[in-house]
């Protein structure tokens, strides 16, 4: 028997298709992973084949991501935004440096209501909020196993435009790594 998705499923799918919308637009394939990457904290892989703006001498990079929802208006210090991440496992293989391929988190914020979510017309289709990325390679361990608290910058938005700059600067070998906000440090709640 059929059941409707849940709000927490409608919530994931719409950072899915966010990611598609995003990665297309910009000339980038995203490939939604399977259940062993799933298992492995990776949602999608992105991959760019040059030339990149500003580009270095790789000529195709792979991101790949582990992508979440939030309908939680988050706290805005100026510069960041925060986010809850439920427990400690997909924290600590974000942050790991041993990977060969970079890992993002890329966090979709969308309204409060599920009405204002998505709107469209015979002109439009509107997806409300935008979500934003950040790397966590690098970040502090935390003693908190229910979860932790991280910053996003706000300078890093999740469009075409951010995706190929956070690209080229991977073709010129410069992988992307947590930097803790100055006057916060990363911490669980």
């Amino acid at each position: 028997m059929a059941t409707a998705l849940t709000t927490l499923n409608r919530e994931s799918e719409l950072s899915y298709a966010y990611l598609h919308a995003i990665a297309s637009h910009a000339g980038v394939n995203c490939k939604t992973s399977n259940r062993h990457d799933d298992n492995a904290g990776i949602d999608a892989m992105l991959t760019g084949w040059e030339p990149f703006p500003n580009g270095g001498n790789l000529t195709e990079v792979d991101i790949k991501v582990q992508l979440k929802a939030s309908i939680k208006t988050p706290f805005d210090d100026g510069d960041s935004l925060s986010y809850f991440l439920s427990g400690t496992q997909q924290y600590d293989d974000l942050r790991r440096e041993t990977h060969a391929s970079p890992r993002i988190l890329a966090v979709l914020f969308l309204p409060p209501k599920a009405e204002d979510w998505l709107t469209h017309s015979h002109e439009q289709l509107v997806l409300r909020k935008c979500a934003y990325w950040v790397s966590l390679r690098g970040a502090p361990p935390t003693e908190n196993h229910a979860g932790v608290t991280v910053k996003i910058p706000k300078k890093q938005v999740f469009d075409g435009t951010g995706l190929m700059q956070l690209m080229a600067s991977i073709s010129r070998r410069e992988i992307p790594s947590y930097s803790a906000p100055a006057h916060r440090a990363l911490h669980g709640d």
